[in-house]
């Protein structure tokens, strides 16, 4: 789930003088298994039902969410980044030093003016949201500033995510797969000319994902996802980065009947469904309570709706980052954490 944004409001000093390698509209799609380098670009991929062509690999790359910034990071790419916004969590400890040489623009969502500050030729973003007016418009806000934009395919309609009236986090009409995460990689890696990297680092997440999972059905455990918010909480639906981590371990979400990614339920339904444990989002943001691990659990054992849940009474408490619970490489450190912990409670077959 994303969190709660704010625009900064900077004064717009290099939009207009701005001068950048821009989408050749004459580009040909490089061939699926080129013989060099030079043969890949320009490089014309389909993204998000847009067609995004790069004239040569970005030198000058901003990532507008920690979900992208640290799949650049982890294919080594720290040294062709001017920029980073929009954190949940701090950042994976084996990706720590190179983050430190990357300027961070923005602990939230930064201004279309900080962003171009940087001159950058490259923007990705793991929300369509997070692009300055959010979705298409913003994306067409760089494109025309010459600046190529690349939203993950996890999001907005890229992957079956419709939009929702009663929550900004939306709907979607299919579940979403590990291999969209696996698709952003290998797409990155292709527009950074570095897809052996890219295939690498893919295998070694399928390593993992196949590790965590092997062997172990939770067959009828039932799991809830709880992001944040005490009074009206946010627990994950059918479809997101949690139905994922549920169904590598064969576990049940016990509100797998929502399509929404985020539903805001009562703890009434909560309480009725009775989960054997519950999966805790332990938040780098306060803004909330039941934002930090240590006010969700306090709720928890004190409000009578909620004491007598049997993940409750039995403390069945799986810790995870906020990042764990968006599509990106940490849901697969999601599943590694639900896979221990329920392996450790003997909750296995």
């Amino acid at each position: 789930m994303r969190q709660t944004v704010r625009h900064i409001g900077v004064s717009l000093t290099a939009a207009a003088a701005l001068v950048l390698t821009g989408c050749s509209s004459s580009a040909e799609t490089t061939a699926a298994h080129p013989t060099s380098s030079a043969s890949r670009f320009p490089l014309t991929i389909e993204n998000c039902g847009r067609q995004i062509t790069i004239d040569a690999p970005p030198q000058r790359a901003v990532s507008l969410n920690q979900g992208s910034t640290e799949i650049l990071l982890s294919l080594g790419l720290a040294d062709r980044m001017v920029g980073t916004a929009t954190w949940t969590d701090p950042v994976r400890d084996n990706l720590a030093a190179d983050n430190a040489k990357v300027p961070r623009l923005a602990d939230n969502k930064p201004s279309l003016e900080v962003v171009l500050d940087t001159e950058p030729d490259f923007v990705s973003a793991s929300f369509a949201s997070t692009f300055g007016d959010g979705g298409d418009a913003g994306r067409d806000q760089f494109e025309s500033l010459g600046v190529p934009t690349y939203l993950a395919p996890t999001d907005n309609g890229c992957d079956g995510k419709e939009s929702s009236a009663s929550n900004a986090d939306g709907a979607r009409s299919e579940p979403l797969r590990i291999e969209a995460v696996y698709q952003e990689i290998r797409d990155l890696a292709a527009i950074f000319d570095v897809r052996d990297r890219g295939e690498a680092f893919v295998a070694e997440l399928e390593q993992r994902f196949e590790k965590a999972s092997a062997d172990v059905q939770a067959a009828g455990v039932p799991l809830a996802f709880w992001f944040a918010d005490t009074k009206t909480p946010y627990m994950a639906g059918c479809c997101g980065s949690s139905g994922i981590i549920a169904g590598a371990v064969g576990a049940a979400n016990v509100f797998a009947d929502t399509t929404d990614e985020w539903p805001q339920v009562s703890w009434e339904s909560v309480a009725d469904r009775n989960p054997t444990a519950l999966v805790l989002g332990d938040l780098s943001r306060r803004s909330i309570d039941g934002d930090a691990l240590d006010s969700k659990i306090a709720f928890l054992e004190s409000n009578p709706v909620t004491r007598n849940i049997d993940a409750v009474r039995d403390k069945r408490y799986i810790v995870v980052n906020g990042g764990d619970m968006n599509p990106s490489i940490r849901t697969i450190d999601g599943i590694e954490k639900v896979s221990a912990a329920l392996r450790g409670w003997g909750l296995t077959n």
